[in-house]
């Protein structure tokens, strides 16, 4: 997908709602010095363009006790009948997945999970994971400390300079 025209303007406002989703139109229009109609004409059209897709709250895990992130690197077996699309599915239906990301190299798919405790953990592999058609192999890693955490993607590549 080929990446969008932005101005300096639209990556402001952009760089803006990274940091701060909840501000007004107002308060946006204010900080990228437009007044606030030309100023939600932008975000409509950045919305519109799929640049924003789309707004939420972010919950810390910890807080409400999924205390325990895990990587997860699945490989599948590569004869017969390919199982990657039921495992694409399934993968959705878990609400400990948080993101799942088909890779190149020796596994197939590297999952992001978050669950209460090691017990969490397991049952997740035992009852899920491992009773998928086709896995061959699970490896995992464990967070110890969570050293930088962001939802904001890099826009200076965008300005040229």
């Amino acid at each position: 997908m080929p990446a969008v025209a932005l101005d300096r303007t639209d990556l402001r406002i952009l760089d803006i709602l990274q940091h701060d989703g909840r501000l007004s139109n107002q308060e946006i229009a204010e900080r990228v010095s437009l007044s606030p109609s030309p100023c939600l004409r932008r975000i409509r059209r950045l919305e519109e363009l799929g640049v924003i897709r789309q707004y939420v709250a972010l919950v810390d895990p910890r807080r409400i006790g999924l205390g325990m992130l895990a990587y997860v690197t699945v490989k599948l077996e590569k004869r017969g009948k390919m199982p990657m699309e039921e495992f694409r599915a399934r993968v959705q239906t878990w609400p400990e997945v948080l993101a799942c990301y088909a890779m190149t190299g020796d596994m197939d798919y590297l999952l992001r999970v978050h669950v209460e405790d090691l017990e969490h953990f397991s049952r997740l592999v035992m009852t899920q994971l491992l009773k998928q058609p086709g896995v061959v192999d699970v490896k995992s890693s464990f967070a110890l400390d969570r050293i930088k955490e962001t939802t904001a993607l890099p826009l200076k590549h965008l300005t040229g300079t």
